[in-house]
Formats: structure tokens, C-alpha cells, sequence
């Protein structure tokens, strides 16, 4: 998502920022903003709030994009036919 904001910037105003751009505007490293674009590294909620002040969207959009993220990896992870369901109860059979 940062890429495609970067990318938009570059067609709307003609300027090609660099990662030390951006990561300077941000406040930030380099290294981390790298770690979060080549998906080394997560979203921070402190990184949420520069990323919206910086791109105009509400803190709370960069933190679903990093839980859906996340989510996404954890489905891939877990075998949910080994896991003992508790509600809704069943009945025993007796």
C-alpha cells in the first residue's frame, strides 16, 4: 500500500520520492521503512499515526491493513481440524 501511495505521488506531481525521502518525512530509518515495504517488518501504532499524517488517512486505516496482514498469515498457518471446538456445547453421547 505504501508502494501504490509512492507510486501515486510520482504520476500526480511528477516527483519520484526516494526511501530516505520518504523515511526522513516520516521520522524515521531508512532500514525501517525497507523492513515494512520488502514485508520484514510490521505497522507499529506509533508508525500508523506518521503514516497518516504523512498520506492524509486516519491511523486506524494502516492498523486494519497490518491485522488483516497478519491475519492473513496466520490462516495460512493453522489447521483448524486439530482444534477441540467448546461453544457452541454439544451433547455428549452417553
Amino acid at each position: 500500500m505504501i508502494r501504490d501511495l509512492i507510486e501515486g505521488i510520482k504520476e500526480e506531481t511528477g516527483q519520484e520520492l526516494t526511501i530516505r525521502q520518504i523515511a526522513e518525512g516520516l521520522g524515521t530509518t531508512p532500514k525501517t521503512l525497507s523492513g515494512i515495504l520488502n514485508e520484514h517488518q510490521g505497522i507499529s501504532s506509533e508508525m500508523a499515526i506518521r503514516l497518516s499524517e504523512a498520506f492524509g488517512s486516519p491511523p486506524s486505516f494502516w492498523m486494519k491493513l497490518q491485522s488483516d496482514y497478519a491475519l492473513w498469515h496466520a490462516e495460512k498457518k493453522v489447521n483448524r481440524s486439530t482444534i477441540h471446538h467448546f461453544w457452541p456445547l454439544h451433547e455428549q453421547s452417553a
